[in-house]
């Protein structure tokens, strides 16, 4: 199936999973706070922040699942076609990381938190800085092809396909 744009769908679930990613990297604090309390044997004093970011990490997952099955089942527009090939592919490769650390990001937060486990804790950490170095490639290439390229891609993910 060849579509030209996005569905309604596909662009809020774009745009809640980004604010909620925003919202995480606001609210890690008070998870980073309440994991030291619980890694140095502390009596765990929850706080608001610390756990609205373990149930947002969560929402972020079954979103991020749901708006993978979409894409698999719905499909996504095509690249411009004049782009050249190496845009298209630091694209696909773009998204296709961003997609994996959607999902593992929640995985590894839960499993270090409800299981304890420091080396996924660790892991954690260090997928907090490739989720922002994708996350800026892919706002880069955005304006890129908005501003330079001057394509519809940013269009697509603003205005639903009719």
């Amino acid at each position: 199936m060849s579509v030209t744009g996005y569905s309604p769908k596909q662009i809020w679930l774009h745009w809640i999973i980004a604010v909620l990613i925003i919202v995480q990297f606001v609210l890690q604090e008070g998870m980073s706070d309440m994991w030291h309390q619980v890694s140095r044997g502390q009596t765990l004093t929850p706080t608001l922040i610390g756990q609205s970011h373990v149930v947002i990490g969560i929402l972020i997952f079954v979103l991020g699942a749901y708006r993978l099955f979409v894409r698999l089942n719905r499909g996504a527009p095509a690249a411009p076609a004049d782009e050249p090939a190496v845009l298209r592919f630091l694209a696909g490769a773009t998204h296709l990381a961003l997609y994996a650390v959607i999902l593992v990001m929640p995985v590894s937060g839960s499993v270090a938190w409800f299981g304890g486990v420091k080396a996924a804790a660790e892991a954690h950490e260090v997928g907090k800085a490739i989720m922002l170095l994708f996350v800026a490639l892919h706002v880069a290439g955005a304006i890129y092809q908005h501003f330079i390229l001057k394509t519809d891609v940013v269009r697509r993910m603003v205005r639903a396909e009719r």
